[in-house]
């Protein structure tokens, strides 16, 4: 679907993802859905509610994920 969205754990992705990487994906899950690259302003604040929804369960995502019986990440940021 968006193919400019990376995969954000190792081995694909070396060392942890960064919250910038985490956000950047985030953004453009939420714009492919929404078909916006940038809402309007009457729009902006559910846009960036989805965002921030959509990076926090990415977060949550990559903080339960193991690989080969490790853990991916720590908390997430």
């Amino acid at each position: 679907m968006c193919r400019s969205i990376k995969t954000l754990r190792p081995p694909v992705l070396p060392g942890e993802a960064t919250e910038d990487d985490i956000h950047a994906a985030a953004l453009q899950y939420v714009r492919k859905v929404s078909g916006f690259r940038a809402p309007a302003a009457h729009n902006r604040e559910v846009f960036d509610q989805a965002v921030q929804a959509v990076a926090e369960a990415t977060a949550e995502l990559l903080g339960g994920l193991e690989v080969r019986g490790q853990s991916v990440r720590g908390a997430a940021g």
